[in-house]
């Protein structure tokens, strides 16, 4: 056993043992389908605390020589697969954490010596009867163990990426790293499996890409292994009725994250809610964070206008091809976007090309991130938002009205009243603390239209619905009118109660707003 070759079965069973494991080892029988295929090279990126390297610690168990974790794994699903016995503990195995080597060297080429070292050193001590032609080749010393041997080796890569996201190294030094890689891993016959897990995708550089073998397998398409990305809504189920939590607030909170139409929670997340017995931002308590803050803050393209359009529940088709997969590189809006899907920020549908916030947890983070920044627009709906969902069902119209101006004063507006979709993306950032017991709905159909956004109560909410109708140069009974006219409470379908109809006008010469709010049952 050591360090980088061979590590034993004990982070893996440290994860078995937990109170809460979720049984993900049916992951295990696609990387058996891909040894000594053309599909070998597997690249897996992922926001962090989404199970990375508990996988990789559970590949390194499962295929390690010496780990003899027969008995540990015949507990969990790929017992039953066919291909369990047969590539069961029959690997050297060598397992690398990027971010640990750089962290304890000066440069790239440093890490590479330091690697190289300690590898031949650990060589040494597994196969002592094996001559090194060259002791200072690690690539050489791989080969002569292996012709050696006859037993092939399973390459294990978790934080590849550490490189470019924490040392921000130069080019020359990142094109030398992901040369290092190509040279260890391509087409070399001692590789029967090379896995790597990072935050990014693999780097671009143009058109050259060192890593050209790899198949990759991201936010933005995980593939087959979609479901093994996170948490799947039967798992989450199952958790719920183990720790007597309710699944609709936490699916709320949590869920969201869609991959080619399954539904992923996040894992950490998930557990921490569990065994605290409470909803919070767990997740994004993480070095990410911060990135957050920076990227917005850079206002590509008219960036901010679409932050506000998805913290108001809205969507915005993206172009993620130009994206270089680093954390500095950016041409346009697009470019940042696509680096908050891959850090988790956001979500996307392969199919739509659709970026939106995936739950409240995230939601959370933008709302604190828009208040630190100081959007002044954004930053006073947010802070006023108890203030005017109380006005609301209180059907104080004048304090309603005067609180939507207080949020609108502003001579300069993030996001301009310029029409009703405008409107509707700030007015639902204003009604922001209504989530909180509310199911929000933009452009729910009902009737013979679509209401600009509806409230619907969460279970156990005792507050009446409602339906709020916008209108810009018009007048607030206008608005009431069109609700009634056009029927749109029929869309409530599962709802029965009090209804509050609530009509917002806005004059954008007078910068006044107007509110009309009528209750009825239905």
């Amino acid at each position: 056993m050591g360090i980088y070759l061979n590590p034993d079965k004990q982070l893996f069973e440290r994860a078995v043992n937990s109170e809460i494991y979720v049984d993900k080892t049916e992951f295990i029988k696609y990387t058996n389908r891909y040894l000594y295929t053309d599909n070998e090279y597997i690249a897996i990126s992922r926001p962090r605390r989404f199970g990375k390297t508990m996988a990789m610690n559970m590949l390194a168990a499962y295929y390690g020589k010496n780990c003899d974790s027969r008995e540990l794994f015949a507990q969990f699903k790929i017992a039953d697969d066919e291909t369990f016995e047969k590539y069961l503990n029959k690997y050297n195995v060598i397992q690398i954490n990027m971010r640990d080597l750089i962290s304890g060297a000066d440069n790239v080429r440093g890490m590479i010596i330091k690697l190289t070292k300690r590898l031949i050193f650990e060589f040494g001590e597994e196969y002592p009867e094996v001559k090194l032609f060259d002791d200072t080749d690690l690539i050489q010393s791989i080969a002569d163990v292996y012709i050696k041997t006859k037993i092939p080796f399973v390459i294990l890569i978790d934080e590849w990426d550490a490189i470019f996201r924490v040392r921000g190294v130069s080019e020359d030094e990142q094109i030398a790293y992901l040369d290092f890689l190509r040279n260890l891993l391509k087409d070399k016959p001692y590789v029967a499996l090379a896995y790597m897990t990072g935050i990014l995708p693999i780097k671009k550089y143009g058109e050259h890409s060192a890593l050209n073998m790899f198949t990759e397998y991201s936010m933005t398409n995980q593939r087959e292994f979609a479901e093994f990305t996170g948490f799947t809504e039967d798992e989450v189920q199952i958790l719920c009725k183990k720790y007597d939590m309710p699944y609709d607030e936490t699916k709320r909170w949590y869920d969201g994250y869609n991959l080619r139409g399954i539904s992923v929670y996040n894992p950490r997340s998930v557990v921490m809610s569990m065994t605290g017995h409470d909803y919070d931002s767990y997740w994004t308590k993480t070095e990410t964070y911060e990135a957050l803050k920076v990227y917005i803050e850079m206002n590509y393209d008219g960036l901010r206008d679409t932050v506000v359009s998805l913290m108001s529940g809205g969507r915005t088709v993206i172009d993620t091809h130009s994206f270089t997969n680093d954390m500095v590189t950016f041409a346009t809006k697009d470019d940042v976007l696509t680096l908050l899907i891959h850090l988790g920020y956001l979500t996307y549908d392969f199919d739509t090309k659709e970026v939106w916030i995936p739950n409240q947890e995230i939601m959370g983070e933008y709302a604190t991130t828009l208040k630190v920044l100081g959007w002044s627009e954004v930053a006073e709906a947010l802070r006023c938002s108890d203030e005017l969902l109380k006005a609301t069902l209180a059907k104080n119209v004048d304090k309603v009205s005067a609180t939507l101006e207080q949020i609108h004063r502003s001579e300069t507006s993030i996001m301009a009243y310029n029409d009703e979709n405008a409107l509707s993306a700030v007015i639902t950032i204003a009604y922001y603390a209504a989530r909180r017991d509310y199911e929000l709905i933009r452009k729910l159909p009902g009737g013979n239209g679509f209401a600009d956004i509806s409230f619907l109560p969460r279970r156990g909410v005792s507050s009446p619905a409602m339906i709020v109708e916008l209108k810009v140069d018009e007048t607030a009974g206008g608005a009431i009118a069109q609700i009634k006219d056009k029927k749109y409470v029929e869309g409530l379908k599962t709802y029965s109660g009090k209804v509050l109809l609530v009509g917002i006008s806005y004059n954008r010469k007078t910068k006044k707003h107007g509110c009309v709010i009528e209750e009825i049952e239905k």
